[in-house]
């Protein structure tokens, strides 16, 4: 075995081992919402590091997802092994949706472009009171379940579910990246009009990435509901778009493993500060400007993207001299 896979190995291990040496509830809870970070921001990372498009509403599909999952349980009694996969590729139909005009545009406009859906999803959530049952939410979703037994309180069955479906994810997106059509999105991030001319699809290929990015969204969405047992529109705000955002920035744009360590750093860094909770905000935006000044291409970030960013800023510069 080499050491790189000795490497994935062992830390593999210490993950699935991890709930049977530390109890604490409070652990258990924070290590899955982490997890699901993890799969959020592999999936964003698919659109804004594969593909060097910008999302800025990218909790408005984990938000479909969640609302799917919640209104098929309770209208049409839908259990979570069905609703998972359902809440997926509702998400990923509103992916398509809003990719389709969406991608024609470039930069800034598609920023606010995605950012205007994910309001309008948001608002959508608040204001539908005879489905989503506006800001209070929707109540008693079911949790999983096998067989006859049921998932609890306990966060523990959804840590491994969790974790399952992120390795799942992260051998999909694996493979992905070093298929064709990796291939064709990193040369669309690198220029787009170079791709078209070498004869490839770059509206189509654009438009699978945000299909992809939204189905895993919409999974995660599902097991947040039923991990909650409530959903309210505040959960999917454009705050945590931009938190999701920072974390493919802070991990490494376009490196896989890098979105999982970027959504370790900063879904456990709020509890790891809880002390100093006045300062919080202070110092997580102190840690993202050093990040952009002494390591703009993230923790794990490669040699690619550094140049990449030292281009632009180079064009920038030249185009404002």
């Amino acid at each position: 075995m080499s050491p790189k896979k000795f490497k994935f190995a062992f830390l593999f291990i210490a993950i699935l081992l991890f709930p049977v040496f530390d109890r604490n509830a409070y652990h258990m809870d924070l290590a899955t919402n982490v997890a699901l970070y993890g799969l959020l921001a592999m999936g964003l990372n698919v659109v804004v590091g594969f593909a060097g498009l910008l999302n800025l509403g990218y909790a408005a599909f984990f938000g479909i997802g969640a609302y799917t999952y919640a209104l098929l349980n309770l209208y049409c009694h839908w259990p979570f092994w069905l609703g998972l996969p359902a809440a997926g590729l509702v998400s990923m139909f509103f992916g398509f949706l809003i990719g389709i005009p969406s991608i024609r545009v470039r930069g800034d406009y598609l920023a606010i472009t995605t950012l205007g859906f994910g309001e309008i999803v948001r608002i959508v959530f608040n204001n539908w009171d005879e489905v989503t049952g506006g800001p209070n939410g929707l109540l008693g979703i079911a949790r999983p379940s096998i067989g006859s037994w049921h998932f609890s309180v306990n966060a523990t069955p959804y840590f491994y579910l969790v974790f399952i479906l992120v390795v799942l994810t992260a051998f999909f997106l694996y493979r992905i990246s070093d298929s064709k059509i990796g291939r064709a999105l990193v040369a669309i991030r690198e220029d787009e009009l170079a791709a078209s001319c070498m004869g490839i699809p770059t509206l189509q290929v654009k438009l699978i990435a945000f299909g992809i990015s939204s189905f895993i969204a919409g999974l995660a969405g599902c097991i947040f509901a039923a991990k909650q047992t409530i959903i309210t529109p505040d959960s999917f705000d454009f705050v945590l778009s931009v938190l999701i955002l920072a974390m493919v920035v802070l991990g490494g744009m376009g490196n896989l493993w890098g979105a999982v360590l970027g959504a370790v750093v900063l879904g456990a860094l709020p509890e790891l500060l809880r002390e100093f909770a006045a300062y919080r905000m202070l110092i997580f935006g102190l840690l993202m400007i050093l990040m952009m000044i002494f390591r703009p291409q993230g923790i794990l970030g490669g040699s690619l993207i550094k140049r990449e960013l030292a281009k632009r800023q180079k064009d920038e510069t030249d185009a404002t001299a």
